[in-house]
């Protein structure tokens, strides 16, 4: 809480060819971990990329908590407005990972504690400012300085003056899920921000870390949980495309495999992906492999890879800009944008800046925001 910029780390992906099969994955902008939590606990997966990005990824209890602090937060902060589920996950996503890793008990009380690095000024998480003790280790569980707790990773001074109990057991614990939740909750809407409006959500965010790249990476994940937690609207969409929509949007959750996926259906993968994931023992989709199954549903055969599909149908030049597609088209993520040949990623267009897409080893199929990916290269429309 209001500490210094964290380490943001950004990872890229790639498209390989492997015999007979290419497959593909993707890393959301600004992807990263509170720097804090890194160090200390290594809550990092897949090589470092963190999975996310829609409510199957985040463990049921802390999406309990999220939801939970929502319905709480008019009593403790009743001019508050905008406060939604997906702002607290963007949060406990960049501070925590959504505690994955730990057990969460009924209660909300989560174990192993989660610890920050302690901030004595050593240079640790690019961290050069000392923070003397406030608790005498209460919280943090040491009194030779200060660090983080808990999933939303309170400074136990900060925690001192925004904490609740959430869960009524006459304590304000920043180690359980509902009484952290709300803090953060409470803590973000300061004294009465609207955040339904842009602007104050991103001073809420900075006032939860003074860094302007943390700001953007949190605000990537909660663009990307805003869309994943809304339906696609398919009232207007014409028959074949909705055939399309429908065939792929029925496979979320569907776990991603490495080389998985065909016109009929799931199907094992194989090994490896540029960071060492197999799919041989997963039955799934890779991003190529749900968009061939998808439209084989309409009769039209795409090619394996998604650098081969780009030139599949009426080509939807990046320059154009994401507004451009229409629900159905295939919408690609490329490494050097403008050259097919470095597309390392496809998905199906949805409307209103939504896809739905398999994105990397260890996530499911879901749906994603458009602009969650890095490296647009426009679209092609088959339909």
């Amino acid at each position: 809480m209001t500490r210094p910029g964290l380490r943001i780390r950004r990872w890229g992906c790639m498209v390989a060819l492997m015999m007979f099969a290419a497959v593909c994955c993707a890393a959301p902008v600004g992807n990263a971990i509170s720097a804090y939590v890194a160090l200390q606990n290594g809550l990092q997966d897949d090589g470092g990329i963190a999975d996310g990005g829609t409510a199957a990824d985040i463990p049921a209890r802390m999406l309990t908590a999220y939801k939970k602090a929502v319905q709480q937060i008019g009593t403790y902060r009743p001019t508050c407005q905008g406060m939604r589920w997906p702002i607290l996950a963007g949060i406990a996503k960049v501070e925590s990972n959504h505690a994955i890793g730990r057990s969460v008990a009924a209660g909300g009380d989560i174990t192993p504690k989660i610890y920050g690095v302690l901030l004595n000024g050593s240079g640790t998480g690019q961290n050069n400012t000392i923070f003397p003790d406030t608790d005498s280790g209460k919280w943090d569980g040491t009194s030779s300085g200060e660090r983080a707790v808990g999933p939303f990773q309170f400074l136990p001074s900060t925690w001192e003056g925004f904490g609740e109990d959430a869960n009524g057991d006459k304590t304000a614990d920043p180690h359980n899920a509902d009484d952290a939740a709300l803090g953060a909750a409470v803590y973000l809407c300061g004294s009465g921000r609207d955040l339904t409006k842009r602007a104050q959500l991103n001073a809420a965010i900075f006032q939860y870390n003074h860094s302007g790249e943390y700001v953007a990476n949190v605000l990537g994940w909660i663009d990307q949980y805003t869309a994943a937690a809304k339906d696609p609207d398919l009232k207007n969409v014409p028959g074949k495309v909705r055939t399309v929509i429908e065939a792929a949007l029925s496979q979320r959750g569907v776990p991603y495999s490495w080389g998985g996926g065909n016109a009929s259906g799931t199907s094992y993968g194989i090994c490896c992906s540029p960071s060492g994931k197999s799919g041989a023992s997963i039955k799934g989709f890779d991003c190529s492999g749900l968009t061939v199954y998808a439209y084989a549903k309409v009769g039209i055969r795409l090619p394996r890879t998604a650098a081969a599909q780009a030139g599949v149908g009426q080509r939807i030049p990046a320059g154009l800009g994401a507004d451009a597609l229409k629900a159905g088209d295939l919408v690609f993520y490329a490494d050097a944008p403008g050259r097919d040949a470095t597309i390392y990623h496809v998905g199906i267009y949805l409307g209103s800046g939504q896809m739905v897409d398999a994105p990397r080893p260890g996530a499911v199929v879901r749906l994603d925001a458009v602009n969650a990916m890095s490296g647009y290269a426009g679209g092609a429309r088959l339909l």
